[in-house]
């Protein structure tokens, strides 16, 4: 990702605005740091005009670009709006026509809270997944009946284009991102920074489509759905090759060219998603977490977590939970 659009109006939450261009901002500085030869994060910040605004909350914004000004992104951010999205939509139609151009140029577009509204009223919701902020659904449904709300989903995806249904869902979202742009090992480390406490993974509370899931290799999603369910177990990838009648070459090859990534290494970040989430709400013992997480034993879960995490596991427990449990 080179090149990310925040869309700036008068009617804007500026921690919709602030927030994703400061994750991903770290992100970008976190990746650099490991790699010279990536690219500087490029922002534009675009409004009707380049005088400068202020959002609803009386933040003052300089707007560095126009839609005009903005052919070509890797990343298109909307940000929530306060009060009566419809309005705010009714004032600002000539984004329409520009929306339907950056979809076109299969940018990513990411609408937080109310403003999935402008990406309804330009039709790029017909017969997706969506969702936005719970006091306007009813709204959102009578309005656009041709989308497919999602009530119950703080976040949708459809191929290229997000919604997330509050502000506070706009971190989940864009740490989700960073995973798929730098890789996990940023990601893990730019959540550490914006509250862990109160993040949870996107895939807890998030709906995508079928088709825009990365492959259609049926017989590795099956395996996929296998190792999500037996992650606590020992687990033989030459059993698991066997049961679906291949042979280990051809399943580790047709694994790694659908998700990306090896069937062990899958089965190590369920491992460690379900450790994660084990030292955020029990009081379980390492010892205890690791052999529920299907870890070898302690000294291993905790030489892996740290690899991953940057930190040790009770570093970790102390950094979710020390918010939430201290009483002042």
């Amino acid at each position: 990702m080179e090149h990310i659009t925040l869309l700036a109006l008068p009617s804007s939450l500026s921690t919709s605005i602030s927030l994703p261009l400061e994750i991903l901002t770290a992100a970008n500085q976190l990746a650099r740091s490991k790699n010279r030869h990536l690219p500087k994060l490029s922002v534009d910040i675009v409004a009707k005009t380049k005088e400068p605004l202020q959002t609803s909350g009386g933040l003052s914004i300089n707007p560095t670009a126009t839609p005009k000004d903005v052919s070509q992104t890797d990343l298109v951010m909307l940000p929530s709006l306060w009060r009566n999205p419809i309005n705010v939509v009714k004032q600002h139609q000539l984004l329409l026509p520009w929306l339907q151009q950056m979809a076109k140029s299969d940018s990513v577009i990411c609408a937080a809270g109310t403003s999935s509204y402008f990406l309804a009223e330009a039709g790029l919701l017909d017969g997706k997944p969506a969702t936005t902020h719970w006091r306007y659904c009813d709204d959102f449904a009578k309005r656009y009946p041709k989308v497919e709300l999602k009530r119950e989903y703080l976040i949708t995806q459809s191929n290229s284009i997000y919604c997330a249904g509050s502000v506070n869902s706009i971190a989940d979202l864009m740490v989700h991102l960073i995973g798929k742009i730098y890789g996990l090992h940023i990601a893990r480390q730019v959540e550490a920074q914006f509250s862990p406490e109160i993040r949870r993974p996107f895939e807890d509370h998030a709906y995508a489509e079928l088709e825009s899931t990365p492959h259609q290799d049926e017989t590795i999603i099956e395996a996929q759905e296998w190792l999500r369910e037996n992650f606590q177990d020992s687990v033989s990838m030459q059993q698991l090759a066997s049961h679906l009648d291949l042979s280990l070459r051809s399943f580790n090859r047709r694994f790694k060219q659908a998700v990306g990534i090896t069937a062990s290494e899958y089965l190590y970040q369920q491992r460690l998603h379900n450790a994660r989430e084990l030292l955020r709400t029990s009081n379980l013992s390492i010892h205890e977490i690791a052999t529920n997480t299907g870890f070898q034993d302690s000294s291993y879960f905790c030489s892996r977590f740290k690899q991953s995490m940057r930190q040790t596991p009770m570093a970790y427990r102390k950094s979710v939970r020390g918010k939430l449990f201290k009483v002042v």
